[in-house]
């Protein structure tokens, strides 16, 4: 049996741009606690083999998922969950005024920073390639 508690400071950048980090792994998934300083837009991604499910703690921004038949842009505020399917492009971007904080639970376990490619979103990012 495992615990974990979120760090006073990030363990690394996710390939889109968001501050992690690394809360729990076993053998079906992975979960880390994502931050988006205020006013921040990350790059659009497209994953591999991983599917995700996020759950807003604090802040408020969007995301935008496309799975090439169908778009939609979901305001993401605490309470909010949803679901990044496998081979969904997504963008996502905090509010202007405040962080956006969440939990973020991939399955299977993330196996690294190759597992994103880069796609054309619908905002222009804001952080450094």
């Amino acid at each position: 049996m495992k615990q974990s508690r979120v760090p006073d400071t990030a363990d690394a950048k996710s390939p889109a741009g968001a501050d992690i980090s690394f809360l729990m792994d076993g053998a079906t998934g992975n979960m880390i606690h994502a931050s988006v300083p205020a006013g921040q837009i990350n790059r659009a991604t497209r994953h591999k083999t991983v599917s995700e499910f996020w759950f807003v703690l604090e802040g408020k921004g969007q995301i935008w998922r496309s799975d090439g038949s169908s778009q939609s842009v979901v305001d993401l505020e605490p309470g909010v969950s949803i679901d990044i399917p496998v081979g969904t492009a997504f963008q996502y971007r905090s509010d202007e005024n405040q962080f956006l904080k969440f939990i973020c639970i991939s399955m299977p376990p993330w196996p690294g920073d190759d597992e994103a490619e880069y796609v054309d979103g619908i905002w222009q990012e804001t952080i450094d390639a």
